[in-house]
């Protein structure tokens, strides 16, 4: 029996295919600490000499994003809209959700989140799904 579309399984395949070109979509989940996601930054870049043309951010205040499947729908429909050849995607948390210079001063760390204060996001990070 044929479920259909599965939005999830068509990231995850995607973003294991490696780079296959230009436009890349590019998928980052960020949360209040390591282990929810509560905001989802989709971006798309059109070749190696651009920044990201568009930007979509998803955010929920309970829950995770990465076990979304209404989000991870949109996401999919997003890039397929944009008609993306390579996914990017991170399988962990990057970080903090708010915005530095935005949400809070530059240079300083979060007043919200204070997991990631003193915290180098990238030790951990691990690209891939």
């Amino acid at each position: 029996m044929k479920l259909g579309w599965q939005a999830e399984k068509w990231l995850k395949k995607k973003a294991k295919q490696g780079f296959r070109g230009y436009p890349a979509g590019t998928i980052a989940f960020y949360g209040p600490d390591d282990t929810r996601a509560s905001k989802v930054a989709v971006s798309i870049v059109e070749d190696d000499h651009t920044e990201p043309t568009e930007i979509h951010r998803w955010f929920a205040e309970t829950g995770d994003l990465r076990k979304d499947a209404a989000i991870s729908v949109e996401i999919a429909e997003f890039l397929k809209s944009h008609g993306v050849h390579t996914v990017g995607m991170t399988s962990g948390i990057l970080g903090c959700p708010h915005e530095e210079g935005v949400d809070y001063p530059d240079g300083e760390a979060c007043p919200q989140c204070p997991f990631w204060a003193g915290r180098d996001r990238w030790a951990n990070f691990k690209p891939g799904v």
